[in-house]
């Protein structure tokens, strides 16, 4: 028994020294465009190490949004580029010093004005054949990537005139004559097909110019003489995820043709239809196989001259025409339920004769199954529904999945005042509540 105290007192005692506590080093990277605005640098590699060096320099990379945050031991660090970024004929590195202090957050923010810049001639090489970093032409272009929503699927497109007119693959458009675009979160809007190409797999759409008026418009650079694309050549790909954020994808070219370029990009069917670049700029958007199993596959990439002659095709249809209509639409939620939460309400419910439920911000939601009707029905005879011999209305489809989604309830405040002033005189009433404002559509997909 003496023994135990002394280790466990030992070990009490030594813990402290070997659970150091850390401090953050938030990095931001930011450089002017050609206009002054100062733009993000995405994806650029750090060295990080101690200074002496004890061990290999850690290797980190910024964000889409030109961040980088990294837990590291009290001490003083070197912050190095890796390689540098090239952007308007010139080249950016960084070299910097930080100390970190146990337990606080430390802060670095590399520029113009902190970089060893180069403005020598970059030499071309077949893998770079501009003076721009991609990654860096990414951060540009975020806000021109826009969502798609079809009668059947969700994807993404791209801004390329200000008049409104938007690119993206026809097979996500189909046959369908118009679709809804959501410009920015909190906007939007009917969108119609106004010129599609099966064979080149290219559909332009076009809003009303006035919702695209303050996003920089992505130019095709139709009869311009493009750089040649050759096998291992590095990929970005720009999606507009259904939650309303942009993703970034990094791949290369693994195959040319003179529609098509192979490539490993993995990307799912909400980012196809998103502009892809090289270094040199923007070379075409993402398409996907239509067999690609659980919604993602090794995207093609559709060569944006495919894409030239089906916007004049879309010029002459517009010129004249009245714009589709500027209207904002019901918003839909950007955050869906994610399969991990069924999955967590499955095992929750496990062996029960319940639906599985889940919850949102505005909506209870609940999944039932076959073996629910038959709890329902034949063994506990307990409605599990909010109104009375619901199972009638599937009882003929003994497979089908059932999906209830209820909006929230609130109680607006008068109500909640009327309930307390009944209180006071003896009366206890129920809660008076009614679905929240705003409720206009549901979206399954």
């Amino acid at each position: 028994m003496a023994r135990a105290l002394v280790v466990a007192t030992v070990w009490c005692l030594c813990a402290p020294a070997f659970a150091q506590i850390q401090g953050t080093l938030h990095i931001t990277i930011m450089l002017p465009d050609a206009t002054g605005k100062m733009t993000p640098v995405a994806r650029h590699a750090l060295l990080i190490s101690e200074e002496p060096p004890t061990t290999e320099p850690r290797r980190i990379l910024t964000t889409l949004a030109g961040t980088a945050d990294v837990s590291l031991r009290p001490g003083r660090y070197a912050v190095e580029s890796d390689q540098p970024v090239a952007f308007d004929g010139k080249t950016y590195e960084w070299s910097q010093r930080v100390d970190i202090v146990a337990g606080r957050n430390a802060t670095l923010e590399l520029t113009v004005d902190n970089a060893s810049i180069d403005t020598g001639t970059i030499p071309a090489t077949p893998g770079t054949p501009s003076y721009a970093d991609a990654s860096f032409l990414t951060s540009q272009w975020q806000d021109t990537v826009v969502g798609l929503w079809t009668p059947t699927q969700y994807a993404s497109g791209f801004v390329v005139d200000a008049r409104g007119l938007i690119v993206t693959n026809q097979r996500i458009v189909g046959t369908a004559t118009s679709a809804e675009a959501q410009i920015t979160p909190d906007i939007e809007v009917k969108a119609a097909v106004v010129a599609s190409d099966p064979t080149r797999d290219v559909a332009i759409l076009w809003v009303n110019p006035s919702v695209v008026s303050s996003l920089r418009p992505m130019a095709l650079g139709c009869g311009q003489t493009r750089p040649a694309l050759d096998n291992g050549q590095e990929l970005y790909a720009l999606g507009a995820l259904v939650t309303g954020q942009k993703h970034l994808t990094f791949g290369a070219v693994t195959g040319v043709g003179p529609r098509l370029l192979l490539s490993d990009l993995i990307v799912s069917r909400g980012s196809a239809g998103g502009p892809v670049f090289t270094a040199g700029g923007l070379v075409g958007f993402t398409t996907l196989d239509d067999r690609g199993p659980d919604n993602r596959s090794d995207a093609r990439v559709v060569r944006i001259d495919q894409a030239c002659e089906v916007l004049a095709s879309a010029d002459k249809k517009i010129a004249g025409a009245v714009p589709p209509d500027a209207t904002h639409l019901p918003l839909d939620p950007q955050r869906p339920i994610a399969p991990s939460a069924l999955s967590a309400a499955v095992k929750n419910r496990a062996g029960s004769l319940s639906p599985y439920p889940m919850s949102t911000t505005g909506f209870d939601i609940a999944f039932i199954t076959p073996i629910h009707v038959y709890g329902a029905n034949d063994q506990v005879r307990r409605a599990v529904m909010d109104f009375g011999n619901w199972s009638e209305y599937f009882a003929d489809s003994p497979r089908v999945l059932v999906v209830r989604v209820t909006p929230k309830m609130v109680e607006r405040l008068w109500s909640k005042v009327a309930r307390g002033a009944a209180m006071t005189q003896g009366m206890s009433l129920p809660p008076m509540k009614r679905a929240r404002s705003g409720f206009s559509r549901l979206r399954a997909f």
